[in-house]
């Protein structure tokens, strides 16, 4: 194993550009003091090669260069750094099941509770490009019930690229490929260049805004449903004990967190109620 480490840090050292342990240590660093994310040693190579393309555009020499770069506090570069290390795996309906308990269950029971107030707030923290808070946009424009509410989807991601990409509405054919035939009346279709764009009803429910989740938040809340999915996987415990307390704080008492496939509350906090298949409440 200290072998297949020397191998791959010689490797590193004999590229385009020179990245000794000592550079790629200063940028896990970096990266966590401003972000959480824990940037692993597995992920070195991954970081080398989005890194390099912003090495070439900044005409730099080597990776003690733009370390430097970034510990003069450089906003613009920082900005250009989360966006490097940052990954955007989404898709309209992603983990389906999540968007049919919504539909089935969390806004009949909202719609319920709700009845004198009619307001609902939804966020959708970890965005990406957007699928995520343009299908929530979509469940809510399929349920006659809420036609006459206050319906509003707060969507916010690290990367001030995807937020751009997402304020736009349109994607590709096979980008498109996901959305269940029922929610496809809501999407626009340009015949000419196979793209499909987010129909104006559904895109003015979602407000999108680059937010760092580690810094303060400027929205009060509060919020009946948050979607967070995929995005502590790159967190360390300490780091998601604090971002869980933050959302428990931020719910309404009947609210929901919803999470990705992969992640769980199990150790982090004891302030919500599981309902399976990592659907979570508010613990009343």
């Amino acid at each position: 194993m200290t072998t297949s480490i020397q191998n791959c840090s010689r490797d590193m050292e004999c590229r385009e550009f020179p990245m000794s342990q000592r550079n790629f240590r200063q940028l896990q660093k970096v990266a966590y003091d401003l972000t959480g994310i824990n940037l692993s040693d597995q992920k070195r190579n991954m970081i080398y090669g989005r890194l390099s393309r912003r090495m070439r555009a900044l005409q730099l020499d080597d990776f003690d260069q733009y370390c430097a770069l970034l510990t003069q506090n450089d906003s613009q570069e920082i900005g250009e750094f989360i966006n490097a290390i940052t990954t955007n795996l989404t898709a309209f309906f992603r983990e389906n099941h999540h968007f049919e308990y919504l539909r089935d269950h969390i806004f009949p029971e909202l719609i319920r509770l709700k009845q004198r107030e009619r307001r609902i707030r939804i966020w959708s923290a970890g965005c990406s490009t957007g699928e995520e808070p343009y299908s929530l946009a979509m469940v809510v424009k399929s349920i006659p019930a809420l036609r006459f509410w206050d319906v509003k989807i707060l969507a916010t991601d690290l990367d001030s690229a995807v937020v751009e990409k997402a304020k736009t509405g349109e994607y590709s054919a096979d980008r498109c490929a996901d959305i269940p035939p029922q929610y496809r009346k809501f999407m626009e279709w340009d015949a000419h260049s196979e793209c499909g764009v987010v129909c104006d009803a559904v895109r003015e429910l979602v407000t999108f805004k680059q937010l760092n989740l580690l810094q303060p938040w400027p929205m009060k809340g509060p919020m009946d449903v948050i979607f967070c999915r995929n995005v502590v996987i790159y967190f360390d415990m300490q780091t998601q004990v604090k971002l869980f307390a933050r959302y428990t704080n931020i719910l309404d008492t009947s609210g929901y967190l919803i999470i990705g496939h992969s992640e769980n509350l199990h150790e982090i906090s004891e302030r919500f109620e599981s309902l399976g298949r990592t659907i979570y409440r508010r613990a009343r």
